[in-house]
């Protein structure tokens, strides 16, 4: 019997491409002050807002995901959100994630995560146990970085200032297959779930 194959899956709310536009720009901004080879720097065109990773998913499963996905998407409200302001995981002393923030003015995004959460998990899947903090990630500390570069990061990263890049209505969430590649994670869409149509 043939082997399932195994996708890297997660749901996230898809971006605009003006807000990619503007994702890039701070990140160039960014970039040119941090120390030279601290940051892995994301490829800005695939960043998204992450609802839930999935990691290691059986190819059979996906259809199981459609059928608990579907309902969840139909009964939710229209998404709004703005978006602006940097920051780092866990913070600027440590930084180890460097991100951009999220702002969820309509108050659906949240919901909308608790019910992906609920929907995945009567499947099987472990829900993360830490509280939901929206962000878009525009890079990650290398790991091999020494202290006083983590440090000139997180002082980078305090200096910047973000303005906001505009408000997000995004109108369907999607599941993505994640392939990680030596220029980067490379995403394609497996299914979309149109929201707030049931």
């Amino acid at each position: 019997m043939p082997t399932a194959e195994m996708l890297r899956t997660f749901v996230a709310v898809p971006l605009s491409q003006p807000l990619h536009a503007g994702l890039a720009r701070a990140q160039r901004d960014l970039q040119r002050l941090c120390p030279v080879g601290a940051v892995r720097w994301v490829k800005t065109e695939g960043i998204h807002l992450t609802l839930f990773f999935l990691g290691e998913t059986p190819s059979a499963r996906v259809a199981d995901i459609e059928r608990v996905l579907t309902p969840v998407a139909q009964a939710a409200q229209p998404l709004q959100f703005t978006v602006g302001g940097v920051g780092a995981f866990p913070n600027l002393t440590r930084p180890n994630v460097i991100w951009v923030g999220v702002r969820d003015t309509a108050g659906t995004l949240a919901p909308l995560h608790r019910a992906v959460n609920a929907a995945l998990a009567s499947l099987g899947f472990q829900p993360e146990d830490r509280a939901f903090t929206p962000h878009l990630t525009l890079g990650r500390v290398n790991r091999d970085s020494g202290s006083d570069v983590v440090r000139r990061v997180g002082e980078a990263v305090g200096r910047f200032t973000l303005e906001s890049l505009g408000e997000e209505s995004p109108r369907q969430i999607v599941l993505f297959r994640s392939e990680l590649r030596p220029t980067g994670a490379e995403y394609t869409a497996l299914r979309v779930f149109p929201l707030g149509q049931g």
